[in-house]
Formats: C-alpha cells, sequence, structure tokens
C-alpha cells in the first residue's frame, strides 16, 4: 500500500511555485471560479485576505470570479470588514432555510457551495497571517491544467506561536496525534496527505456537491475518506503551500477537536462496514481545564452532525437548473 502512496506522492504533490499566477490564469479557459472564507470572529484577519485576493485575483489577473465570505456567528466585525475589503458576505443561516440551522465550520462550507456559483470552488481559512495569494493560485493549478484532477489539498509548515517565541514544524498537534495515525490505521491510501486537516482546498462543483459534508471539525477528514470512496485516489493532489501561520486554539480546544475527528472517523468506518452499527461511540467528554481559574470538570457534546450532498436538495437542484420562462 506504502508503495502505492510514494507512486502518488511523486505524481500528484507539487509546489506553489509550479503554478504561476499568470499560467494558472491562462489555463483557466471557460471556467468560472469561486473563492470561500468561511469566518467566525476573524476581524482582525479576514478584510486583509479578502483585499489581497481582489487587488491580485480579481483586478490585476482575471482568475477570481467570485469572493465569498460566510459568516458563522460572529460576534465582532467580521461581517463588516469582508464586505468594506470587497467580498460578498453571506450569513451562515440565511440560505436553505428549510434545513434549520446548525453550528460549525462543515456547515458554513455546505452553505457557501449551495451560494456561489463557479464550477471550481476555492475554500480559505479566514484567520491566516502574512496571507499571500499563492494559496489560491497554488490550488487552482492542478485543477485547471489537468481534468483527472477532482479535488487538492493544501500542505505546509505549521508553526507552532506561543507569545514572541516561534517554533517550526511544531503545530498540527490534532493533525499529528490524532488524524493522521487514524488514517494510516484505516485510510492508508491517504498517509500520503502531509496535512489532512488543513483548512485550504479547492475542488470541482460537480465533485462536491456529490458529499455530504460534516457540520463540525471533522469536515476536512470525512471530505478526503468520501472523496477516496467516490472518485479515487489518482483524482485528488496536494500542493505544497510553504508556511502557515495562523492564531492558535487552546488545549482543551483541541481536545475537542480531537474527540470530534475521531467520532467522525468512527462514523465513516461504521458506513463501510467495518464496525458494527451497535458499538455507536459515547458522544460527550469529561475534561479537566488547563487554563483559567476555574479548573472544576467540564462536559461537551462532540456528536457528530451532518449535511446531505447538495446534488439530493430540491432548492439548490433547482437553482442550478431553473425552469424556463413560460412563454
Amino acid at each position: 500500500m506504502f508503495t502505492e502512496v510514494g507512486h502518488w506522492l511523486e505524481a500528484r504533490t507539487s509546489l506553489s511555485d509550479d503554478w504561476p499566477p499568470e499560467a494558472v490564469t491562462a489555463a483557466k479557459g471557460d471556467h468560472r471560479v469561486s473563492v470561500v472564507l468561511p469566518a467566525r470572529n476573524e476581524e482582525s484577519t479576514v478584510g486583509k485576505i479578502v483585499g489581497r485576493i481582489r487587488r491580485d485575483l480579481q483586478e490585476r489577473l482575471p482568475l477570481v470570479d467570485e469572493l465569498v465570505v460566510v459568516d458563522s456567528h460572529s460576534h465582532d466585525a467580521t461581517a463588516r470588514r469582508a464586505a468594506e475589503a470587497g467580498a460578498r458576505v453571506v450569513f451562515q443561516n440565511a440560505p436553505l432555510p428549510r434545513y434549520g440551522a446548525m453550528t460549525g465550520k462543515g456547515d458554513a462550507l455546505w452553505k457557501a457551495l449551495a451560494v456561489t456559483t463557479g464550477d471550481v470552488v476555492v475554500f480559505v481559512d479566514a484567520d491566516l497571517r502574512d496571507f499571500s495569494s499563492h494559496f489560491v493560485t497554488g490550488l487552482l493549478g492542478p485543477l485547471l491544467s489537468d481534468p483527472s484532477v477532482a479535488y487538492v489539498k493544501g500542505c505546509y509548515d505549521r508553526p507552532l506561536t506561543e507569545g514572541a517565541v516561534s517554533r517550526p514544524h511544531a503545530g498540527g498537534r490534532v493533525t499529528e496525534l490524532v488524524a493522521r495515525p487514524l488514517i494510516n490505521l484505516h485510510w492508508p491510501e491517504l498517509a500520503g496527505f502531509r496535512q489532512p486537516l488543513a483548512g485550504e482546498y479547492a475542488g470541482r462543483r460537480a465533485t462536491l456537491e456529490r458529499i455530504p459534508f460534516v457540520t463540525g471539525y471533522g469536515v476536512e477528514l470525512a471530505l478526503l475518506i468520501d472523496l477516496l470512496g467516490l472518485v479515487g485516489l489518482d483524482a485528488l493532489a496536494q500542493v505544497d503551500l510553504g508556511v502557515r501561520a495562523h492564531s492558535h486554539q487552546t488545549l482543551d480546544a483541541l481536545g475537542q477537536m480531537a474527540a470530534h475527528i475521531m467520532l467522525t472517523a468512527w462514523t465513516r468506518l461504521e458506513r463501510q462496514g467495518r464496525v458494527p452499527a451497535s458499538a455507536v461511540p459515547y458522544h460527550e467528554i469529561l475534561q479537566f481545564p488547563t487554563s483559567g481559574d476555574d479548573r472544576r470538570p467540564r462536559v461537551s457534546d462532540v456528536s457528530v452532525h451532518e449535511r446531505p450532498p447538495l446534488i439530493t436538495v430540491p432548492e439548490y437542484v433547482e437553482g442550478l437548473h431553473p425552469d424556463p420562462e413560460p412563454e
């Protein structure tokens, strides 16, 4: 199996420098490109990211046709900053109201896919510091140049910054301690993905609309597993984007993330008939806080919820293929 992964790494891994913006734009052809930023309380970074994409990939080069920020229940000025920088802002609960309100990044991505129009969609996290537009062009390169590629995942070095100290390669703790071991044990075909939980990726709408979206932290892992089953390993690729600097979550939050990812992996194993459906894991975890003055144990619900493939949602399908106007 790992010999196959080695062949895949050689064939389907590239560098962002391999995809110069001008060359990617020339390869665009008739494609329509949408860029989406899911954002929750990211007022300090979202405007800078939107502004850079607008300047580099809409004004200087005609690469990005649509730039959307999905505001995920922010309590700060995220939506205002995004709009001022030139993005169309969509509030997470607004699209497809008949399906009810949910929380979580995966729900924001699903809603974004429902309201955008590009046949190629790029997702970029809104908390990136020192953002460069090569994040977008790097992800688009394989998709626009090779029709056999359906999905591209970003990878990078993730330094861990604590105060004034930055340690290279020390970030991605949940990735290395939870996600990658789970992948190696149960889906070894995906072991070549350096950053399976990365929030930067791109795909073809015709592919993304055919898979469910886990609403919470497990969305990235579930996408990889489901896409492997849908289109196969050779249709997946990764691009090294260099260094990703972003805000870090507390250890308590990382514990909840890890539990949610483990439960997400279990849902896929159960769906594939590899674990008994009667052995459903418990969906709450007891934590002893590691920061703050209140150290009393806390219980968190880490249940996994998901949205159905959009191609099964009538409102979405009708929007893609509206009825002809009556004569």
